[in-house]
C-alpha cells in the first residue's frame, strides 16, 4: 500500500536534489535543460510522497495522460487506476516528488521492470506539471530515482517506452546515461502524429 497519511516525508540526500526553483535577484543559472534564465535559482525539495499528496499530484497528471501523446495509458483512465499504480505498489516500489515552494511540481514512479527473476531491473514513470518546465523538475527527479533505485537494490534503470516524438525526454535520458538500446518502429499512437517511434533505454546502476 502507499505512504500513510501523516507519514514523515522520507528526504533524500543533498546529491539527489540537484533541482532548482526560481528566486527573484542573483545572477543568471542554468536550468535543467542547460538553457540560462534570468533568475537565480534554489533548491527545490525531492522527498517520499504521501497520500495527502495524491490531489495535486492527479491534477496534472490526468491532462497529461489524456493529452496521450507521451503516456502508452488510455487517454481516459481512471483515477483509481491511476493512483493503484503510482501509490500502492508494495517495496521495492516507490515514489517520489518535486515540491517547489510548498506546490507539486512534478512526480516519479519506481517499481520493478519485471517480476521474479527479472526484478532486479527497475522500471520507472515520470510526470512533471507543464507549470514547471524548464525549471529543471524532470532533471532532479531523473537524478533520485537512479540514486533511490540503485539504493533500493536494482541494478539497473530500463525505460520501455520512450515516446521518440517527445525529444526533451530523450534528450534528457540521454544526458543522464541511458542509453537506447532499440527504436521500436511505429510503437506509439500519437494522437497527431499517427504512427512514431518508441525508444527502449537502458543503463546500469
Amino acid at each position: 500500500m502507499g505512504p500513510e497519511p501523516g507519514r514523515r516525508p522520507r528526504r533524500l540526500a543533498a546529491a539527489e536534489l540537484n533541482a532548482a526553483s526560481p528566486a527573484p535577484g542573483g545572477p543568471p543559472a542554468a536550468t535543467g535543460d542547460g538553457r540560462v534564465g534570468s533568475l537565480r535559482f534554489r533548491p527545490m525539495q525531492i522527498r517520499d510522497a504521501v497520500e495527502s499528496d495524491w490531489p495535486a499530484m492527479w491534477a496534472f497528471m490526468r491532462p497529461i495522460i489524456e493529452a496521450g501523446e507521451t503516456y502508452p495509458w488510455p487517454p481516459d483512465t481512471t483515477e483509481s487506476w491511476t493512483r493503484a499504480y503510482w501509490m500502492e505498489r508494495p517495496a521495492p516500489a516507490s515514489r517520489l516528488v518535486a515540491e517547489i515552494d510548498g506546490r507539486i511540481a512534478g512526480t516519479v514512479e519506481i517499481h520493478p521492470n519485471l517480476p521474479g527473476q527479472g526484478s532486479h531491473v527497475a522500471n520507472a514513470g515520470f510526470m512533471v506539471d507543464p507549470a514547471f518546465g524548464r525549471r529543471g523538475v524532470g532533471r532532479a527527479l531523473g537524478e533520485a530515482a537512479l540514486a533511490r533505485a540503485a539504493a533500493d537494490g536494482f541494478t539497473a534503470m530500463q525505460f520501455n517506452a520512450v515516446v521518440a516524438t517527445n525529444t526533451h525526454a530523450v534528450r534528457l535520458w540521454h544526458s543522464l546515461g541511458m542509453e537506447t538500446l532499440a527504436l521500436i518502429p511505429k510503437g506509439f499512437r500519437h494522437p497527431t502524429r499517427g504512427l512514431v517511434d518508441m525508444h527502449l533505454m537502458f543503463r546500469e546502476l
